[in-house]
């Protein structure tokens, strides 16, 4: 009984992280795994996607690590999600979205990428 609750509760946490995308941004899975209190775990925040029902969930603006959509190109799910992103603003180009990185670390935000 334990797993389930502890497994309801991931679910809910990613669930909330996928909420909390602004519109017209996005998140790679991990980074809602991470959001969630998951680090590590953008396996299970895709398979919490895939099987949620929520129509009202902002599926549409978690995509992979490297800005690409996740469904088969082409697809429904592709084309729908590739709907909805451009809806928001979000500039879609061949299936991806390219965002601009961030530094790795805090040391390199505030002293610059040599600072290791």
């Amino acid at each position: 009984m334990a797993a389930t609750s502890s497994s309801d509760d991931s679910t809910r946490r990613i669930l909330a992280a996928v909420r909390a995308i602004p519109r017209g941004q996005v998140a790679g899975y991990g980074e809602v795994a991470r959001l969630a209190g998951l680090p590590g775990r953008a396996r299970l925040a895709a398979r919490v996607l895939a099987a949620n029902e929520d129509p009202a969930l902002p599926w549409h603006r978690v995509l992979r690590a490297d800005g690409r959509i996740a469904f088969p190109e082409g697809s429904p799910g592709w084309r729908e999600q590739c709907r909805r992103l451009s809806a928001e603003g979000v500039r879609v180009e061949n299936g991806r979205v390219r965002r601009a990185r961030g530094p790795a670390d805090l040391d390199a935000a505030i002293w610059g990428p040599d600072s290791a």
